[in-house]
């Protein structure tokens, strides 16, 4: 850690320990879509998947097209309130192979809400990708199709998550104090 991290308690996962599980869940996916007909369409939810997608993508070696929805969720003590649409997927999903990929899943509303729209799309499939899964906190039954690592109810940043839009550029995971 250096002085971009001051209120980090500790590393969870580390640069390497992050690279190596991405290539497992690469090789996953890419065995599970090698036989499609279809150009697989990933759809990441920024901001916090952007670093994840980019590491995963250069090594699925496979056809892909890339697209990405903004979400906002609104609540008082729950994320369920409100999930409000800031930007959908401008990609043709009729009939396609539909990989979501979320940097975290916590309680579950904002995806089953996401996953609930795209399907209006007549996907082909729809399955779901995420970098961290909270099962402590899970409020909603979610099938994780890909999943890197499961963490306790903590709250983290680095490789792409935030606390007040800062941290997104840390290469690592770490614990906020």
């Amino acid at each position: 850690m250096n002085n971009r991290d001051d209120n980090l308690a500790q590393v969870l996962f580390s640069e390497s320990e992050i690279k190596k599980q991405i290539e497992v869940i690469a090789k996953q996916i890419e065995n599970d879509y090698k036989n499609t007909k279809n150009t697989l369409c990933v759809i990441g939810l920024l901001k916090g998947s952007y670093v994840f997608i980019a590491d995963l993508l250069r090594l699925i070696d496979l056809p892909v097209e890339v697209d990405f929805m903004i979400v906002s969720s609104y609540g008082n003590e729950k994320q369920s309130s409100e999930v409000k649409i800031l930007k959908d997927a401008d990609l043709q999903l009729s009939g396609r192979d539909v990989l979501i990929v979320e940097d975290i899943i916590d309680t579950g509303y904002t995806l089953e809400k996401i996953c609930a729209h795209l399907k209006t799309r007549d996907p082909s499939s729809l399955k779901i990708c995420t970098l961290l899964n909270k099962p402590s906190r899970r409020e909603i039954d979610i099938k994780i199709d890909y999943n890197c690592f499961d963490i306790d109810d903590l709250f983290v940043v680095g490789y792409g998550i935030d606390y007040a839009q800062k941290y997104r550029n840390l290469p690592y995971i770490g614990i906020v104090k």
